[in-house]
């Protein structure tokens, strides 16, 4: 390796006088270096004397007021993962709970960074949370008593505005122990049954306004979501299904997701004929994106209250309704041999008649079955959106080189919607797409009602002769 390559050991050969020169000098001008040089040195003095440096640079971050423009957030992300770099790799090795405590003064910022700081990529979000995760390694190294951990854990929890604390509880189960998760759970029951005594009553408009929308109150429904998050976790990290399940509420057991989440659980308890309950009893109507998920469960209970027939007639439903692949796999693994030759018969008419023709190839594709994909593109040329361009590239080259008609029909729904639309930044594509037309035309012997490829170009000519620039692109080759 060169002995000009940037690495450790060819600057520790310049030795420490020309290095700590340099150092001199790159850090004129930069706040940030000369910052990070004073606490290498204060380090060399000792933990605590980094410490205090680190508790002093805290201060000064928690009492500025400056707002932080898009030029300073970067300096200020270095900033704060310095402070974090220095209390996990310096400080917590000889003094782990002055770690801990500097590391919850850290956390604290972030309502005062976020009150002046604009965080739409996320970096000081992401600064927080990977600090967060420290508390975790740090915790059980420190002499600290859990009731009053718990109390500290609670008054965190209770206020966390932007998210900051989130999975703290859960970061800090181990050294909570049995004893505080417990005081944590009691003060967490306290605040469920007082905290509506001590809340100031709205503003009479507001009330008026509440009874209007149905008498709802926002700090009501936070209270309860807190409540109800912090219970499940301690429920959770305490092994306490019936716990956790206790905090939904019957209207929460209507949602598909929570009844199928709660099914879940107690299938894994042993009690099917409960969780069949509930999922007959949510409201099938809405949320689908929770259908899959609440599908699975329903099928689940029912296998474990060996109803098969009723499981398979279940599976075979979520198929034809939504192509489910999983569904159709786990029908097929349950038939007796040779029973599956035809419900894959039956499974290719439902595809090739399934209302969404888009939905279907797609179903085709991933199975995969590319034999029913070219037979559906092909019976339903019409039916596919050219601007669905993402997908049909990706359609048309997997079916190109066994199926070079039904490929073919995609490309020409790209080709006909970018003209007839006037999509000029896609001519470029699509006159690369007209000449895989005609490369593909050389393998297609017969085009039955589709016109063969030297008529679609005719046609094109004489429908979009002014598309002038179009067709530069594609004479031009």
């Amino acid at each position: 390796m060169s002995k000009k390559t940037l690495n450790a050991a060819n600057l520790t050969a310049l030795g420490a006088d020309r290095l700590a020169g340099l150092l001199m000098e790159v850090s004129t001008g930069s706040a940030d270096i000369k910052r990070r040089l004073r606490m290498e040195l204060s380090h060399n003095l000792g933990a605590s004397e980094l410490a205090h440096d680190v508790r002093k640079r805290l201060a000064a971050i928690r009492k500025s007021k400056a707002r932080v423009s898009w030029r300073k957030r970067k300096s200020l992300v270095a900033d704060l993962n310095t402070q974090v770099a220095m209390i996990v790799d310096k400080i917590a090795p000889d003094d782990p709970d002055t770690a801990f405590d500097l590391l919850w003064q850290f956390i604290e910022l972030a309502p005062s960074i976020y009150a002046r700081a604009d965080d739409r990529r996320g970096d000081i979000a992401t600064a927080f949370h990977e600090a967060l995760q420290h508390f975790e390694d740090i915790a059980p190294r420190t002499q600290m008593d859990n009731i009053a951990l718990a109390d500290r854990v609670w008054a965190a929890v209770s206020d966390n505005i932007y998210g900051e604390w989130d999975d703290i509880i859960g970061l800090l189960a181990e050294t909570l122990g049995t004893d505080g998760l417990a005081t944590l759970k009691e003060r967490i029951v306290q605040f469920a049954d007082t905290s509506s005594e001590q809340t100031a009553p709205d503003h009479e408009a507001f009330a008026f306004l509440c009874d209007l929308r149905g008498g709802s109150d926002y700090r009501t429904s936070q209270r309860r979501a807190l409540v109800q998050k912090s219970l499940q976790e301690i429920a959770e990290l305490s092994g306490d299904t019936e716990g956790y399940i206790a905090q939904f509420t019957a209207a929460d057991l209507r949602r598909k997701s929570v009844a199928a989440e709660v099914a879940t659980l107690k299938i894994t308890d042993g009690q099917p004929e409960e969780a069949l309950e509930i999922l007959t009893n949510a409201n099938t109507e809405f949320d689908p994106s929770a259908q899959d998920a609440w599908d699975s469960a329903y099928i689940a209970a029912l296998l474990k209250l060996d109803r098969k027939t009723d499981a398979q007639t279940h599976r075979w439903a979520c198929f034809e309704t939504r192509l489910s692949g999983d569904h159709l796999r786990n029908f097929m693994k349950a038939l007796p041999d040779f029973d599956d030759v035809d419900a894959e018969d039956r499974a290719r008419q439902v595809v090739l008649a399934y209302p969404d023709a888009p939905h279907a190839l797609h179903f085709c594709l991933t199975w995969p079955d590319l034999h029913t994909a070219a037979q559906l593109v092909i019976a339903r040329a019409d039916e596919f959106d050219g601007d669905d361009y993402e997908f049909l590239n990706v359609a048309a080259d997997t079916l190109h080189q066994k199926y070079p008609l039904a490929a073919t029909i995609l490309l020409r729904a790209m080709i006909d919607f970018a003209l007839i639309e006037g999509r000029t930044s896609r001519y470029g594509h699509i006159a690369n797409h007209l000449r895989d037309c005609e490369m593909l035309s050389h393998d297609i012997s017969d085009y039955g009602d589709l016109p063969t490829h030297e008529s679609y170009v005719a046609t094109l000519r004489t429908d979009h002769s002014s598309r002038s620039s179009f067709w530069e692109k594609y004479e031009g080759r």
